[in-house]
């Protein structure tokens, strides 16, 4: 009997034993399954799969959109220098940059003791047909007061701006008018020029200062080019690129045709994806036979380096001022559904003796290529050429056989050192950096706008400025702001100063034209340029270009 009981208690322990076992098998089994399938995603794309398991086994709830936001740039970071990634929210200006217009209000204005003031208003657009002035301060958008301290520019922009044909209504105190005025304006589309100046200098130089290349810049250029020619006798061109950092390359490829002689290598783009792909000039440019010198700095990036790469290579004109930037990365720009953009680089851009402008960065680690500016700094290059370090190795040749040399931006063929002997007066550097030039020209043009305007030339604005001791008033003006100053350390800046304050008190009366020739009267690197170009033969800039 005890047998047959314990014969049957170690049966039932068997098949509990089996039970468990068997279940335990299962679970592995299960979980081998499910880890299967969990490798089989993450095998096909790791980073997809990733996120997938964020989504979808994580212990709370995650925005993996937010994730991914701030997951792309850093993954771009490990590229190069100038693979970006562009939210949604950032594209509608980028676009508008790029295309050259937004639809607005049509004002330029600036933000002084928290209130907005008109400095012009754009020549057809809203503001000018419903009588805005420059002058003007509008106090209220929309029925609610607009001024304090939380007035900044982006929220200007952002209020102003908006769809076509849409309406603002803005209130405006007006110099000399008691009650608010109202004005209804509807916005419409407002171009933003990329040609910041143009003007004569001399007898018959054309000076153009081109800002940046947009859509709309080869056709601004143009024109001003065929006034300067035509109505104004101009026979030679000094085009600033000096701070342009670069743009569409087909404004930038167009602005360069008009130079060449047909068949002109003009640039090549090469990249592993990317087939090597030419440009050539077309022939049918209007100022083939025009001497060109072009200015840069170490701010000219880009499409503006190819501009002056191409015309020194092709031995079409000289190049005046320091080494530009060294930018010849190709980036190509594409868009996502949510109306973000990546511009991944795709390509580099060659001049055509077949120098790369790109300066040297290492990949994932661009501390060294952010901080060049400064290590030219340190090195003494924008005060001396021979701090450049120029390699053998990247030697090249004109169409004429000039020595140019790549490795980095492009060197000028006469150099001129950074001017930085104004810099060196403490008053003026605590003066600049206080803004208070501008604050005190903008307040004098408010205060003096009706007799300023009576001024009809150059000549004549200066001289009724020169007649108001215009220095003695704004050297009163900085003491005011807590500014000290001696008698010494005014008088040796007093030069620039007056040359600051004339142009800008210009600007707000007589256009943005007149300020840079203005404030450009001491331009050492203009003058240069003045110097060379009247010495300049037409057809070519050497003589010994080849054909």
């Amino acid at each position: 009997m005890k047998n047959s009981i314990k014969n049957l208690l170690l049966i039932i322990v068997c098949i509990v034993l089996c039970f468990m076992l068997g279940r335990s098998l299962y679970q592995v089994a299960s979980s081998n399954k499910r880890m299967a399938m969990l490798k089989s995603q993450i095998s096909s794309n790791k980073l997809d799969a990733v996120l997938n398991l964020v989504a979808t086994k994580y212990v709370e709830e995650v925005d993996t959109k937010e994730i991914i936001e701030k997951l792309i740039p850093d993954v771009l970071k490990e590229l190069d220098p100038h693979s970006v990634y562009i939210p949604a929210k950032e594209m509608e200006k980028t676009m508008e940059e790029m295309e050259g217009s937004f639809s607005g209000v049509g004002i330029q204005f600036n933000i002084r003791e928290d209130t907005i003031r008109v400095i012009s208003v754009i020549n057809g657009g809203p503001a000018e047909q419903a009588g805005m002035r420059a002058g003007d301060c509008i106090v209220s958008v929309d029925d609610s007061v607009f001024v304090g301290d939380k007035i900044n520019n982006d929220l200007v922009l952002k209020t102003l701006r908006g769809p076509k044909h849409s309406k603002v209504k803005v209130g405006i105190a007006r110099r000399g008018t008691e009650e608010i005025l109202p004005f209804t304006l509807v916005r419409d589309d407002i171009p933003l020029t990329s040609v910041d100046a143009s003007y004569k200098i001399g007898e018959n130089i054309a000076y153009i200062k081109v800002g940046s290349f947009s859509r709309t810049t080869y056709d601004e250029f143009l024109n001003k080019m065929v006034k300067l020619k035509q109505v104004d006798h101009c026979d030679r061109l000094i085009l600033d690129l000096r701070s342009n950092p670069g743009g569409l390359m087909g404004a930038a490829l167009a602005i360069l045709n008009e130079f060449l002689p047909k068949n002109r290598l003009m640039l090549y783009v090469e990249g592993k994806s990317y087939p090597r792909e030419e440009s050539y000039s077309d022939g049918r440019g209007s100022f083939k036979d025009m001497p060109v010198v072009i200015l840069m700095d170490e701010w000219s990036a880009s499409a503006s380096e190819i501009v002056a790469g191409s015309i020194q290579d092709n031995d079409r004109g000289y190049i005046v001022g320091r080494r530009s930037y060294g930018k010849g990365l190709v980036q190509q720009q594409i868009p996502f559904k949510d109306k973000s953009a990546v511009r991944l680089t795709v390509a580099h851009y060659y001049v055509p003796s077949g120098r790369s402008i790109q300066k040297p960065y290492t990949k994932g680690d661009f501390e060294d290529y952010e901080l060049d500016i400064v290590r030219r700094w340190e090195r003494g290059e924008f005060g001396s050429l021979d701090s450049i370090h120029l390699d053998d190795s990247l030697c090249f040749e004109t169409r004429g056989g000039r020595r140019v040399y790549g490795g980095g931006g492009i060197l000028p063929d006469y150099f001129v050192p950074l001017d930085t002997t104004s810099n060196q007066n403490d008053w003026f550097v605590d003066v600049a950096n206080k803004n208070l030039i501008y604050n005190f020209a903008a307040s004098y043009v408010d205060a003096h706008r009706a007799a300023l305007l009576q001024q009809k030339t150059v000549a004549e604005l200066k001289s009724y400025l020169q007649a108001q001791d215009i220095f003695t008033q704004f050297v009163r003006y900085t003491r005011e702001k807590g500014v000290k100053s001696t008698a010494s350390q005014t008088r040796e800046v007093q030069k620039e100063v007056q040359l600051q304050l004339n142009a800008y008190i210009a600007r707000n009366t007589m256009g943005e034209d007149i300020f840079w020739e203005l404030l450009q009267e001491e331009d050492k690197t203009l003058l240069k340029a003045i110097e060379l170009i009247q010495t300049m033969d037409n057809n070519v800039a050497d003589d010994k270009a080849a054909e």
